[in-house]
Parts: C-alpha cells; structure tokens; sequence
C-alpha cells in the first residue's frame, strides 16, 4: 500500500493518495457505502490544472451558483477583460478593471466586489501560494481563506478536492453529498451535518473518495427520477 502524503502531492495523477487502498478502506470500514461502489464506476478524480490559488478560487467565484455553460461563458469574458483571452486573470489585472468592466463581463455585484476583494488580499500577501498550500494542513487553508469575501468553507472544500487533491475532505453542507447519503443509505430525508460528519468518521482518511461515491449516487438517483409532462 502507498502511503498517504498530507501535502497534496501526488501518487496517482496528482492526487495525494492511492485511489486503490482509499477504496478498499471504505469497502472495508462501511457496507452500506460498499454496495454503491460496487454498483458505480471506478474512482476517477480529475485535478484541475489551475496554476494559482488566487486562479483557482476566482474561477470559484465566478462559477459559483450558476450552470457550467453560463459561468464558462462568464469566465472566458473575465478572461478576454484581462489579457485578450490568452490568460488567466491575475490579482494586479483584477484590480486594474473599472467595476463597470468587471459588471460587463456579466458578474453579478457581490461576484465582482468578491474577486476585487481577493485580488486585494493576493496583491497584499495575504493568501498562501500554491505550493505554500500544499504544506498546510486542511483546517490552516480553511482559517486562511474564508475571511474573503465570497469564499465560504464549500469553497475552501472544492479547492482542497480538485486542485490540491486532498485524500480526507468531506464536504459536509454541500447538497449531491447529501442527497447521495440519503440515496446510499435509504432515508428519506437529507442527513444533518453532524449525523453525515458521525458517519463520516469511519470513513477518515480517505473522506474524499467516500465523498466523490456519493456524488455518483447522487447522479443515479437523478437520472433514475420519473420526468413529469408540461402537456396537459
């Protein structure tokens, strides 16, 4: 078995951890959560190539609350704003746009007072670099970025899954996780917190990979919903 690695770093595609003994760890810990990764495909966790956290938690923000295609859209406008679209946005191009600029690319107020704030912070040395994050543990990172406007700890959550690639992470307030909760172990309503947090337990260290199982129930659970008509 390949050790687990705290600092985001990788054994398999980046990922801080071995896919193969996080899953035989959850088969192992919880039935119940067992049958479901029977029944779904094999892990397959893709990390985002983002190459700054302040890159990885603008495209956050921006794609916060709004469909893929709409905050691609978005962020593609952010993008040209910036630098004619041939790179990410940075701290100091940020805070170069006129708020009316920033408007025009279609964010809302608050997603524009949010990246301004955090470009602030970024030009400031107030966030951690990339690689600063990958030697912090998961609460530090959390403590660090979530006085940032616009950044709540699901965000903080998201980056530490899909950019760090942290084996121990589960996003406890965040709805597919608990939907795939209620679907994977038959109740009828969504989990508390702490109820999803209690169960969780057994499933530490590899929290991520229960989390992303869960996701999929989730899915199948949506996809197996009766369609009801608009005709009358």
């Amino acid at each position: 078995m390949r050790r687990v690695t705290g600092d985001g770093t990788g054994t398999r595609g980046g990922l801080g951890f071995d896919p193969g003994a996080a899953t035989a760890h959850l088969r192992d810990s919880d039935r119940a959560l067992a049958r479901w990764i029977d029944a779904a495909p094999p892990f397959a966790l893709e990390l985002k190539k983002t190459p700054s956290l302040f890159g990885a938690l603008a495209e956050s923000i921006v794609y916060q609350q709004l469909s893929g295609k709409a905050a691609a859209t978005i962020y593609g406008r952010l993008c040209a704003l910036c630098a004619n679209g041939r790179r990410a946005p940075t701290p100091e191009r940020i805070l170069a746009l006129s708020d009316a600029k920033l408007r025009s690319a279609g964010l809302s107020r608050g997603k524009a007072l949010a990246l301004r704030d955090l470009a602030r912070r970024a030009h400031a040395g107030e966030l951690p670099s990339l690689a600063a994050a990958r030697r912090m543990p998961d609460e530090e990172i959390v403590e660090r970025l979530v006085p940032v406007r616009g950044v709540g700890r699901w965000t903080v959550e998201m980056l530490l899954i899909f950019r760090l690639g942290r084996p121990d992470v589960l996003p406890a307030d965040d709805y597919g996780v608990r939907k795939g909760f209620a679907v994977a172990f038959r109740r009828p309503e969504l989990p508390s917190r702490d109820e999803l947090l209690r169960r969780g337990a057994r499933w530490s260290p590899y929290r991520t990979v229960a989390s992303w199982y869960l996701w999929r129930a989730a899915e199948r659970a949506r996809t197996r919903e009766p369609r009801t008509s608009d005709q009358g």
